[in-house]
């Protein structure tokens, strides 16, 4: 399974749109700098028919017995790592380079370059040269740069697995508006989620960051069920939409399905319990394993591009951060919970002081079908 969405030129006009309509002037201090503490004081909107107000904490309550939640349980890799250019005999090069890693690449073309091959930004790109050294000490690994993606992403060969090594050379790749200081030892932690297992992401799901243990035993003594799905998070999830909507490109994701959450999800479904994703990523997962049906298990990447007009499935309700204007995400949730009620959540959040984009406050969402 890999889907893509394709937009009609219909659909391209209709979620510029609505893009146009949902504008709105965000002052800077309200993106949030740091996430709440503890993680489930974080504020919440609930978004239905009306909008009311609530601590995150408050979801037990706000839930029914028998209520399914999914989380997509991928795990932020330490992906930000500073390079060096190679030295030749004369003492030349050495020069600085920062690489983000997207991800591992399974290219057939390129298997004469052996098997450890990434995806990653590079910064200054122009002036990478065809050879880094990532890291220092023991951990340093060699990197050839074999190829350049469309996007102006290159792949890089690695002699040996980085992937071990990722935890004593990389930071997270924290967003660029919250200032990581000299260590990222707290944000290691902070900028995951509880139950994060599956290593891939290069940005935390981060509705998700707003669960603690003692919030799912809560869940878990309502009566409320949880299963998980695996989204790795590309660095292309947050790209703003700087012009035509027909023009933006939606970078590949890689999803799973297990059979065991799927078959979760179909029975909920079928005996007409809720299913409620928590987070984009979780729809985008959901809404690329449907079939027309159900949710069927399996992997694959996933370009799927969820505007205004475009059915959403599965899930009846969403829990998902205050996204930012111009931005895909905020047009998923206007396709999910309808333009009129995303407006009026905007418009009320803007009045009531809450806090936007990765680190902030929380919506819950009800699918408008």
């Amino acid at each position: 399974m890999s889907p893509v969405t394709t937009l009609s030129a219909e659909q391209a006009a209709r979620a510029d749109a609505t893009l146009a309509r949902l504008n709105f002037e965000l002052p800077p201090g309200r993106v949030a700098q740091t996430g709440a503490e503890p993680r489930d004081a974080a504020r919440l909107m609930v978004v239905g028919e009306a909008v009311t107000h609530h601590i995150f904490r408050d979801l037990p309550g706000l839930l029914r017995p028998g209520d399914l939640l999914v989380f997509n349980e991928s795990r932020v890799i330490p992906a930000r790592v500073m390079a060096r250019k190679p030295v030749d005999a004369a003492g030349h090069g050495g020069g600085q380079v920062e690489v983000l890693l997207l991800r591992e690449e399974d290219r057939p073309d390129l298997a004469g370059h052996g098997p450890h091959l990434w995806s990653a930004y590079l910064k200054p790109a122009r002036r990478a040269g065809n050879e880094l050294w990532l890291g220092d000490g023991e951990h340093r690994q060699r990197a050839r740069v074999v190829a350049q993606l469309e996007d102006g992403a290159r792949i890089l060969a690695f002699d040996h697995d980085i992937g071990p090594h990722l935890d004593h050379i990389g930071r997270l790749p924290l967003p660029p508006y919250i200032d990581p200081g000299s260590s990222d030892d707290t944000w290691r932690e902070r900028y995951q989620t509880v139950y994060a297992r599956a290593p891939g992401s290069v940005a935390a799901p981060t509705a998700g960051l707003h669960f603690t243990p003692e919030l799912l035993a809560a869940l878990d003594a309502a009566g409320v069920q949880r299963t998980t799905v695996t989204l790795h998070v590309g660095a292309g999830t947050f790209k703003p939409v700087t012009g035509p909507v027909a023009e933006h490109t939606m970078h590949a994701e890689r999803y799973s399905v297990t059979p065991g959450a799927a078959q979760a999800i179909n029975r909920a479904r079928a005996a007409g319990r809720r299913v409620i994703a928590v987070g984009t990523t979780t729809v985008r997962t959901l809404e690329s394993a449907w079939d027309g049906t159900q949710v069927r298990a399996g992997e694959g990447d996933t370009r799927i591009f969820i505007t205004p007009g475009t059915p959403v499935n599965v899930p009846d309700l969403l829990i998902t951060n205050l996204h930012l204007p111009g931005s895909t995400l905020l047009l998923l949730v206007a396709a999910f919970a309808g333009e009129d009620r995303i407006q009026a959540a905007y418009d009320a959040a803007l009045r009531g002081e809450y806090r936007f984009y990765s680190l902030g406050d929380a919506t819950l969402l009800q699918n408008k079908r």
